[in-house]
């Protein structure tokens, strides 16, 4: 076979099996949704708006075979990690991480969720002031939204930031933003029951401290760490810490330590996925099961292979889908 003809082929093949793959996981979510909508007693949840590192995926400049695929086809690409949390009760969500992909990512959750609820969160929680995590409050100031007060919460280095550097002190003085301190190891409580408890932990702390979520919901606890260096340097055991919730959403950055040709590897150290999965391997199926990989950088495999992927799911892990409903 003519190779050029032979690479059209798979290129062909795997999107369509991909975006037969997001088309289930959609109408699944999808379907979830709209029960829980018609129910009063529906309880609070997850959708999963980005799972990517915080350049996105594919990204700019990349021209490698794995970024290529995702170039060609809409279906492959992935939103930079953030989440949602709802609650039908008391009609209200909130959203974890303000992102470059701002504005798709409430596009995606006015989709989901049949436009049943408001254009903007209720609030907005963000970890640490690295680009993926914060740029995307630029959308709701005046040269764009020109909204008023949306409750920011972050946490005491993150709020000076914030206020004192342009451009984002001009969203704190014209008030388009209600910046909310929240002190570590703290806890604060939203509607119907649901709180959010706050902790730090080792990043690159170049102009914030880096937090960590922990959610609270009357029937399930979620962990929300999608920044660490190295879960060695963390002063808490993450096997304990994911034994004490029901859904953990992880740094997954990378899968080999050689992703990053070129570049020193210590200059941005995440926890590798083998790593994690080393440290949980004595762990039993339930604790395994409720680990979800996030955060991926474009060079990870797991993006776009899929026999690594089945191999972190062999294992007893989940890797972290967009659009995905817990």
């Amino acid at each position: 076979m003519n190779p050029m003809a032979r690479d059209s082929n798979y290129e062909l093949c795997f999107a369509k099996k991909r975006m037969m793959q997001l088309s289930l996981s959609f109408l699944l979510g999808f379907a979830f949704i709209q029960i829980s909508q018609g129910q009063s007693h529906a309880n609070p949840y997850i959708i999963i708006l980005g799972t990517a590192q915080d350049g996105g995926y594919p990204q700019v400049g990349c021209t490698k075979n794995c970024c290529n695929l995702a170039w060609k086809y809409d279906s492959l690409k992935r939103y930079v990690v953030s989440l949602a949390l709802v609650d039908s009760v008391s009609h209200q969500w909130w959203l974890f991480e303000a992102t470059p992909d701002f504005k798709y990512q409430l596009q995606l959750f006015r989709k989901l969720t049949q436009e049943r609820y408001n254009y903007l969160p209720d609030g907005i929680f963000i970890t640490h002031a690295h680009i993926g995590h914060y740029t995307g409050l630029m959308q709701l100031g005046r040269e764009v939204m020109d909204v008023k007060e949306i409750p920011v919460y972050v946490l005491p280095r993150m709020a000076f930031f914030l206020e004192n550097n342009g451009p984002w002190s001009q969203l704190f003085k014209l008030k388009n933003i209600a910046i909310h301190p929240l002190n570590i190891d703290s806890e604060l409580t939203l509607e119907n029951n649901i709180s959010i408890e706050t902790f730090t932990v080792p990043h690159r702390d170049e102009f914030s401290e880096t937090a960590g979520f922990r959610i609270i919901t009357p029937q399930k606890k979620y962990l929300f760490i999608p920044d660490i260096n190295k879960w060695q340097k963390w002063d808490k055991s993450i096997v304990n810490e994911v034994k004490a919730v029901d859904c953990v959403f992880l740094d997954g950055t990378f899968y080999s330590s050689t992703e990053l040709p070129g570049r020193k590897i210590e200059e941005v150290p995440h926890p590798l996925i083998p790593e994690t999965m080393e440290l949980f391997q004595n762990e039993d199926a339930a604790t395994r099961d409720k680990i979800y990989f996030i955060h991926f950088n474009h060079t990870n495999p797991v993006l776009w292979d899929k026999d690594t992927k089945a191999i972190v799911n062999g294992k007893g892990f989940h890797i972290a889908e967009q659009g995905e409903v817990l």
